[in-house]
């Protein structure tokens, strides 16, 4: 496995999966996208948010007027299906837990979606890392600080992208500015998928 590079704390191991292992990961979260539909997300505040998203493993995140959240239940009211091995086989390489992720949370960018700088903070434990996966389109991903303000640093992401916010990065605001269409084949429609894992109890 090659030396990742810290930016700001972050872990980014760039190109850590090849071709083949895109499409196998493509192809099961096909299957997971069958089982549970991707859904348009709103805030707290009903304003609709610009990515569509969905979940795999015992909880899936949630965004409504209900409040930001984990549930245990896809918007359908079905439970939510299994986080695919070569998803998880992802974690077990690079997350240093001890646990396994409870949440696979699946984002998926179409061209124009984005997603403001946020921390991650509906967890129980700040020890346990968010291991990040990037397929598709490149994305314009920003680094952030403890707190809103401030100077921030950028880096695109690929298609393979590997990214460990844990430690001194676990509560870095962070987030994605854009995509740029057309610069990967992995997807045949085009767009960008995140995938991000988390241990939430």
């Amino acid at each position: 496995m090659p030396d990742p590079q810290k930016i700001r704390g972050f872990l980014h191991y760039a190109g850590l999966l090849d071709l083949q292992a895109q499409t196998e990961m493509r192809d099961a979260l096909r299957e997971v996208v069958a089982a549970a539909p991707l859904f348009s997300p709103v805030t707290p505040s009903g304003k609709a948010m610009s990515v569509r998203m969905t979940s795999a493993g015992r909880y899936g995140w949630v965004s409504d007027r209900s409040g930001y959240r984990y549930s245990e239940t896809h918007p359908s009211g079905t439970p939510w299906p299994a986080i695919p091995a070569s998803i998880l086989s992802v974690w077990r390489a690079v997350s240093g837990s001890a646990r396994d992720p409870e949440c696979c949370l699946i984002n998926f960018y179409s061209e124009g979606a984005k997603m403001g700088l946020h921390q991650d903070r509906d967890e129980a434990d700040f020890n346990e890392p968010v291991v990040s996966i990037s397929l598709g389109d490149d994305g314009l991903f920003r680094i952030g600080n403890a707190t809103r303000g401030g100077k921030t640093q950028s880096l695109w992401l690929r298609s393979g992208d590997v990214m460990v916010m844990g430690g001194e990065a676990r509560l870095l605001y962070h987030g994605i500015d854009r995509i740029a269409p057309a610069t990967s084949t992995l997807l045949p429609k085009g767009g960008r998928i995140n995938i991000t894992m988390r241990v939430v109890s």
